[in-house]
């Protein structure tokens, strides 16, 4: 689904961060991305959402470049990018307007994607239930907790159906409870799905929980993707199990090597 050919890419005036990178993702696969401070984890996922471009090489997602950002995938950051004077339904309605102003041109919205308004509500609706926000409709952002504002960021993408969807260390200024209780949701709705999901972190133990594959980065020039294959698939998420933790000494020795 995802191919990543002869990727270079590097900032003005500092080394490359990747160089010749080649990497793939299969269609429904869960990818942590882990790695040090600087390595990269970041510019990959804006590189992949569009954002960015490559300085050589290419990105395809379904064998077309990735030229600006795709309709269809879905991009959830670390400080939520909440509109402050917008409730958290006019929040997470704001994908749909932005859809129908533009119509299905294939730019902003996928061509034929069903704009009718009860149907968007609809999926507005179950969101907003099944992030436990359906209280909280008409509160603003500063009216609610990190969590909540967290979980208002990701109804946002979710209602819009994306087929990818990129997540930029999201948990990372939340309380453990409820970092826990967001991964365990996302971990569930993946294998309800199979949506193609990419998440970037710094923190071994959510790699191990949302990753069924994990790519390390090296705080130098990345040119060989090491990949670490996570066997637990999710079926193991207490960092007290002896396979979690032959797991996580795994990837911390990487880290290590890479650093």
């Amino acid at each position: 689904m995802i191919e990543v050919r002869n990727l270079t890419f590097s900032y003005e005036e500092q080394s490359p961060l990747f160089n010749d990178f080649s990497w793939h993702i299969n269609r429904g696969q869960a990818w942590s991305i882990i790695g040090p401070s600087g390595c990269g984890k970041t510019t990959l996922l804006y590189l992949l959402s569009g954002l960015l471009r490559p300085m050589e090489g290419q990105i395809l997602i379904d064998g077309a470049p990735i030229l600006r950002p795709r309709p269809r995938t879905g991009l959830i950051l670390q400080d939520h990018g909440l509109l402050p004077w917008a409730t958290v339904k006019e929040n997470a309605w704001l994908g749909f307007r932005i859809r129908r102003f533009y119509g299905p041109d294939g730019k902003h919205a996928p061509p034929g994607i069903a704009s009718n308004n009860s149907e968007m509500q609809k999926r507005l609706d179950y969101w907003l239930r099944r992030l436990g926000l359906d209280g909280l409709g008409d509160k603003y952002p500063s009216q609610l907790s990190g969590g909540q504002r967290q979980r208002t960021a990701i109804a946002r993408s979710l209602v819009l159906d994306p087929d990818v969807l990129l997540m930029d260390e999201p948990f990372s200024a939340l309380d453990v409870s409820i970092r826990e209780d967001l991964q365990h949701l996302i971990q569930q709705f993946h294998h309800e799905s199979q949506m193609t999901i990419i998440h970037v972190t710094h923190d071994i133990e959510e790699a191990i929980v949302l990753g069924e594959q994990i790519l390390v980065l090296t705080g130098g020039t990345n040119q060989e993707p090491r990949i670490i294959k996570n066997t637990l698939d999710g079926s193991v998420s207490s960092p007290n199990h002896p396979e979690f933790q032959t797991l996580y000494e795994t990837l911390r020795l990487q880290l290590g090597r890479v650093s």
